[in-house]
């Protein structure tokens, strides 16, 4: 259930009709809009009646019930208006969401050595990329495949974030990694084969550094949400939803079927910012560039792309790595779109 407030109610009165719903066993969380404040109550409101609430004060201009099950995610929960995530980053903050620029994160699949980690942080910050993809930990289907190297790759990754001020994004596979993995992490990766994993998805929702939820390999859109409702009931409002393709019949052509029609179905349903990564969703970097193309005209809030200086070497996922030297190019077709939907961040495009 949500509480629209008047344009113009004081402060005092929003903190007293906050007080009022908490001590009806309620929780109130102000969600401040661009014209009004939104006071969204969570807890039993199934047996509340509106027209009760809306006499705890006359600065109350309506109380509507929110009808999704994921009522935190829910773009009603927000009376409509479309949050943001703000990522501190040392070249500064970047922000992530349908009313800012298009984020772009590159890097490679896994933190191979110093050399490749930091040659690929340059070559795609001097693209426009704003954030560094890398994993430290990688979940492989095969118990012999490569594991990544663990704690010693985000020393790597630090020095990469040193070297060029790029966000860092990793993946956080066991909660016990939690702390080591948020001193370098600026965002942290929850990927899709935790994304039901509702212990880890409950402690880093008890954590307020921004969080990557990926989708499930066989995940509804429901089951999305829900998992971003778990991260946001524990109190994170930081979670940016990724897109990386799902499971479906034909897996010979495709590595995966990458779901474009997420874009307009979460704008519907949710305020939260969504990332489409079109190299898992393809698994093949010819597919990459297209896909990312039609992601940003769809209205794609971020691009999450994967580059790696030599994918014929890569120890995970070259297939479906570019080249440095093709990113620039991606990075110029890219920025081609995002200024005809005024979405390409000015220094990304210049450089492109």
């Amino acid at each position: 259930m949500i509480v629209v407030m008047k344009v113009g109610t004081p402060e005092l009165e929003i903190n007293r009709v906050s007080a009022e719903f908490a001590e009806r066993n309620l929780t109130p969380e102000k969600i401040v809009g661009k014209h009004k404040v939104v006071i969204g109550l969570v807890g039993e409101t199934a047996g509340l009646d509106p027209l009760q609430i809306q006499e705890v004060s006359p600065w109350i201009e309506d109380v509507l019930r929110v009808e999704q099950p994921f009522k935190r995610a829910s773009l009603e929960f927000r009376h409509g208006d479309y949050s943001e995530v703000i990522v501190p980053t040392p070249n500064g903050p970047v922000a992530f969401g349908k009313n800012h620029p298009v984020v772009t994160v590159a890097g490679p699949c896994s933190v191979e050595n110093e050399a490749m980690i930091i040659e690929t942080a340059r070559r795609v910050k001097a693209a426009g990329a704003q954030f560094l993809r890398g994993g430290a930990y990688k979940p492989r289907t095969s118990p012999y495949a490569f594991q990544g190297h663990g704690e010693s790759a985000l020393g790597l990754l630090a020095a990469a974030k040193e070297a060029t001020g790029l966000g860092i994004i990793t993946e956080v596979m066991d909660v016990a990694d939690l702390g080591k993995i948020s001193e370098v992490a600026d965002v942290l990766q929850i990927g899709a084969r935790n994304m039901q994993n509702f212990a880890m998805l409950k402690t880093i929702g008890a954590q307020d550094k921004p969080v990557l939820l990926k989708r499930g390999m066989a995940a509804t859109i429901d089951e999305w949400l829900m998992a971003a409702e778990y991260i946001l009931a524990g109190g994170n409002a930081n979670v940016i939803l990724c897109e990386r393709g799902i499971r479906t019949f034909d897996s010979h052509y495709t590595r995966n079927t990458l779901d474009l029609s997420v874009l307009p179905v979460l704008r519907a349903l949710t305020h939260l910012p969504i990332m489409i990564d079109p190299s898992h969703g393809t698994g093949k970097s010819d597919y990459v560039p297209a896909m990312a193309q039609a992601a940003l005209a769809a209205g794609a809030d971020s691009l999450m792309i994967e580059v790696h200086p030599n994918p014929a070497k890569a120890l995970s996922d070259g297939p479906q790595s570019l080249t440095p030297e093709r990113f620039d190019e991606v990075m110029g077709q890219l920025a081609v779109i995002g200024d005809a939907v005024g979405r390409w961040p000015k220094v990304a495009a210049a450089v492109a």
